[in-house]
C-alpha cells in the first residue's frame, strides 16, 4: 500500500465526515442564528432558550436524513472493505 492510498483513502473518510455531518450541523446553525436574532430583539436571554430548539431541528432534521445518512455509510464501508483485496495484492 502505498501514501498516495493511504491519503486517498484519508481523503474519501473525511469528505465522507464532512458530507453526513453537514446537514445537521448547518441545521443547529441555522436555528440557532434564528434564535440567537430573536433574543438580540427581544432582550430575552435564556440559555435554553438556545438549546430546545436545536435539539428539536437536529432531531427532526437526523429523523427525516436518517436513512439517507445510513446508507451513505454502508456504501462508503463496503466499498472499503471490498477494496482491501487489491490494497493487500
Amino acid at each position: 500500500m502505498t501514501p498516495a492510498i493511504v491519503m486517498e483513502i484519508g481523503r474519501q473518510a473525511i469528505l465522507t465526515v464532512l458530507t453526513v455531518a453537514a446537514p445537521i450541523l448547518l441545521t443547529a446553525l441555522a436555528v440557532g442564528l434564528i434564535v440567537s436574532i430573536f433574543q438580540a430583539a427581544t432582550q430575552i436571554n435564556e440559555a435554553t432558550l438556545q438549546f430546545v430548539p436545536k435539539f428539536t431541528a437536529m432531531f427532526v432534521i437526523l429523523l427525516l436524513i436518517g436513512p439517507w445518512i445510513l446508507q451513505y455509510l454502508i456504501d462508503f464501508i463496503q466499498r472499503l472493505l471490498g477494496s482491501i483485496p487489491q490494497l493487500i495484492g
